[in-house]
């Protein structure tokens, strides 16, 4: 439905100057966004970013398990909530940026009628081709079946003790598992109607079970057989129900029988080796999964979303909501799972080429998005990681790296640690995924002779080895177009250099004709698809091994082990902020710009805390000797590990006060991510028990929580201050500036589920309202309610949605230095030669003091938008500039206004 004129006019904002992000579920809907519209608008937002909404899985909590493309989620309102909402936003001057998912789909139940058809006719299904299948997997038992690795035991366990049951509703057969459904194949219930029709003696039933027997094959896929299958066997289905309707003898009869099939595992195994599908113990995953996974969910399907079908099925709702103006742009969700990047967003750019579209790409250091790519940036994790990096103390890296290793034993090497966690999570995670890697390059070996004497063996640790020393997330050779970029180039060589030399057990002429292979030296359909599918394997890893494995590992600094950080880079520069600021002016300015996401390990104010403790890295070792003397009498044995240990300082430290509920469920799942003595597939009790045990004594001991105390009191305010420089800087440089649900105010959160908790929408409305005629000085009174974050969020999206230029594609971005003796502690740069952002850094070290720092103002006029203050430009103090409030933000007199 499109929107009104009037309306629409209003609504077509793109493209945003501020984005919020809302997590809708069960308990957040799209009336409930509706009702914090006009608060969005007082705010300064231009834009809602709604998680995905399309219809997801009953009771989805985040809404990336799509099973139905076509429709809007019942759950958050359905298509009027849908309406009420953009009709809502439109009266407040608000735009929307939805979040989209077009890599794959969740796979429970009836409700993906796609996939439901698939299990039902296997090959031969019109949705065959729209899901990232192996129909021919290197296991021939497994060839033109679908593994479902959904049993909690193993298969003839499960048979055998009745888990498994024929079910019939009306003229539809099912298998059940629990409260799970699979379909039965029609021609697979020939025998089934066989026997209640010689019972019954019926001549209908006995027409319908013939005709089922002679269905075309679910292997056949060409068009003809793929028609007359569908079209007979819904004939065949309607004739069923009308006879079971009519005749409730044969239905009584057909029940009977479903029942002495229940009653016989050899009757229901006959049954289900006729299935398109092979129900199986769900660790099989690990090693025989035959389709593309989301990452190790094996309830995420992989979807070939470079079919023109595929595209145009999934994309088709989305594409009218932007062609009539309810949305104003998109946000990609994990692009790197696709085949072709590139190819994806020009199809979506030539579908819809005003929309804004920001891809979910996580560049690593050093790292550039790709400038083919028909898009406005990233959504921000690249300057998330850039900008924290300001208030790390370099200095510090020694010392802190010297007693983390000493008191936990951990090695200090992060890079070590991220290779060996991508091997773990190869083996035991993605091992399925590798194997089938594996033999696409037997096959290949295969086709060149010099080549086809390598073992299968030698392949799978080739393609492991150099995969683990993948310095980014994947690369972008184009292999059907024939186009390989220099990045890709240089990415490549240097993990086949580094595999090589990691591993001279192996034919280094192997590693050779792999890197041949990958840069298309050597082309072909089945080496093509090898680099494919390489490309599409090497992004999962990363993630698993890194972001969700080693991240947990590697505990130096936890405000560095962010997604898209590298824990080893101990800081950035204000020197590389700069300059990487004005490169993303010039090539993406209007990327997002993000300081928290549901994704990030810990909340943007949790990090700005923690970011403190490199300033005092001997104070926070002494700190740390003490509390684990106080805590030695709650250890279990050896447990926790001091690995764990540390984490949990840290994350005290961080998000203190917290409730102990919020750690202990923080702390289980750390420990279940990190792999060591615990993890999600195989939990351990004992470990599990005596880590929750330490922590609930830990923090019921009156002593440590003292200390506690005494060591976060003195950083609590700098720690906002350091909330407050990071936000002022995201709200004013080159890009798009989002704000993550609630963290207007000051937001102590961990990890989701932590930072997916209700938000006091009500609170922050009535303290929007308290802002108006107040004094800086009142602002900073009421520090403890959040108060300055939202004073500073409030004034600088009023001054971008007053004068836009500055900020926008033609606002330049140039950097300022602060001179004097304590220049190194301030942040400074101006943009469109009309506004000037300022804030301090390493405020610890600072401790307000500026001494003689001054910073060189442009002539004119400027007025401090969050004190009020007029200054003239010249060599002005930064203590009289930060006299009333610690950062400032300085807008040049407009002799236009």
């Amino acid at each position: 439905m499109a929107l009104n004129p009037e309306v629409n006019r209003t609504a077509r904002t793109h493209p945003p100057h501020a984005t919020y992000r809302v997590q809708f579920q069960s308990g957040f809907t799209f009336d409930d966004a509706a009702n914090i519209a006009g608060y969005l608008a007082d705010l300064g937002v231009t834009h809602l970013y709604s998680s995905p909404y399309l219809q997801a899985v009953p009771g989805s909590a985040h809404g990336y398990d799509v099973i139905d493309h076509a429709r809007v989620n019942e759950e958050l309102g359905g298509a009027d909530g849908h309406t009420r909402l953009c009709f809502t936003l439109a009266r407040h001057g608000i735009g929307q940026i939805l979040d989209v998912v077009p890599n794959h789909m969740a796979i429970a139940g009836r409700g993906n009628a796609w996939w439901w058809d698939v299990l039902e006719n296997g090959p031969s299904s019109p949705y065959a081709s729209y899901f990232d299948v192996d129909w021919d997997p290197p296991e021939s038992r497994l060839r033109n079946t679908v593994l479902l690795p959904v049993l909690g035991e193993h298969y003839g366990c499960a048979l055998e003790e009745g888990l498994v049951r024929l079910a019939r509703e009306g003229a539809i057969f099912t298998i059940t598992y629990h409260d799970q459904a699979f379909p039965i194949a029609p021609s697979s219930l020939d025998e089934l109607l066989g026997v209640a029709s010689a019972r019954a003696r019926s001549d209908v039933l006995v027409f319908i079970a013939d005709a089922l027997g002679r269905l075309p094959l679910s292997t056949a896929t060409d068009w003809l057989s793929v028609q007359r299958r569908h079209r007979d066997k819904e004939v065949l289905r309607g004739l069923l129900e009308r006879l079971l309707r009519e005749d409730a003898e044969v239905a009584a009869v057909i029940d009977k029988v479903v029942d002495e099939m229940n009653a016989s595992a050899d009757a229901l195994d006959t049954l289900l080796e006729r299935q398109n599908y092979r129900l199986a113990f769900w660790r099989t995953a690990g090693r025989e999964l035959g389709y593309r996974r989301f990452f190790d969910i094996n309830t995420l399907v992989g979807l070939h979303t470079e079919d023109d079908r595929v595209f145009a099925a999934t994309h088709a709702l989305v594409l009218r909501w932007l062609g009539d103006g309810m949305l104003d742009g998109l946000r990609i969700d994990h692009p790197d799972g696709l085949r072709d990047p590139e190819h994806y967003f020009r199809r979506l750019h030539d579908a819809s080429p005003t929309a804004w579209v920001v891809a979910e790409k996580i560049l690593e250091p050093g790292e550039r998005l790709r400038e083919s790519w028909m898009v406005s940036g990233t959504t921000g994790y690249d300057f998330l990681n850039r900008v924290g990096g300001l208030f790390i103390d370099p200095e510090s890296e020694k010392p802190l790296t010297r007693f983390y290793a000493g008191f936990t034993g951990e090695p200090p090497d992060f890079a070590g640690v991220a290779r060996q966690k991508k091997h773990l999570v190869m083996r035991d995670v993605l091992g399925s995924d590798v194997n089938r890697l594996t033999a696409l390059f037997l096959e290949v070996c295969e086709r060149h002779r010099r080549h086809r004497d390598y073992t299968r063996h030698e392949l799978h640790e080739v393609l492991r080895e150099v995969i683990a020393h993948f310095g980014v997330y994947r690369t972008y050779v184009r292999a059907e177009a024939g186009e390989v970029h220099p990045d890709d180039v240089r990415h490549i060589s240097e993990a086949i250099d580094a595999a090589k030399t990691a591993r001279p057990d192996l034919d280094a002429a192997l590693f050779d004709f792999f890197q041949d292979l990958l840069l298309l030296r050597l082309r072909g359909g089945v080496e093509t698809e090898l680099v494919m599918r390489f490309q599409q394997l090497t992004g999962p890893v990363m993630a698993k091994g890194v972001e969700d494995t080693a991240f947990y590992c590697f505990n130096r600094l936890v405000a560095l082990n962010e997604v898209g950080g590298d824990p080893a880079r101990f800081g950035v520069s204000v020197e590389e902020f700069h300059r990487e600021c004005a490169e993303g002016q010039a090539r993406w300015p209007r990327t997002m710009l993000a300081t928290s996401t549901h994704d990030t390990k810990r909340g943007e104010d949790v990090r700005a805390r923690l970011s403190l403790l490199t300033e005092i890295p001997e104070r926070w070792a002494e700190a740390i000797e003490r509390w684990a003397g106080i805590n030695e009498p709650h250890r279990r044995g050896d447990w926790p590990d001091r690995n764990a240990e540390y984490l949990l300082y840290q994350t005290l430290v961080g998000a203190w006060p917290i409730a102990p509920d919020r750690v202990l469920a923080y702390m289980q799942k750390a420990a279940r991510e990190a792999k060591v003595h615990t993890s999600w597939t195989d939990p351990r009790p004992t470990y599990e028990d005596a880590l929750q045990g330490f922590i609930a004594d830990a923090l019921a001991d009156g002593r440590f929580v003292d200390e506690l105390d005494r060591f976060v009191a003195p950083l609590v305010e700098p720690g906002r201050i350091t909330s407050l420089a990071q936000t002022l800087v995201k709200l004013t440089a080159p890009g798009v500036p989002d704000l993550y649900q609630g963290t207007e105010l000051w937001s102590l959160t961990l990890v989701d589920p932590d930072n997916r908790a209700p938000v006091d929408y009500a609170l922050r409305r009535r303290l929007l309202d308290e802002l108006e005629d107040t004094t800086p000085e009142d602002v900073w009174r009421r520090i403890d309610e959040g108060l300055p974050k939202l004073w500073v969020i409030r004034q600088a999206l009023a001054l971008r949605r007053r004068r836009p230029d500055p900020f926008g594609p033609r606002g330049d971005y140039r950097p300022l230095e602060a001179r004097g003796a304590r220049g190194k502690h301030a942040v400074a740069f101006i943009r469109g030669e009309a506004t000037v952002t300022i804030v301090p850094r390493l405020v610890l070290g600072l401790a307000g003091h500026w001494g003689d720092t001054a910073i060189e103002l442009p002539t004119g006029r400027w007025r401090n938008e969050l004190t009020g203050d007029i200054v003239d430009g010249g060599l002005t103090s930064l203590a009289d500039l930060l006299r009333r409030f610690p950062v400032a933000l300085l807008a040049k007199d407009d002799p236009a206004a």
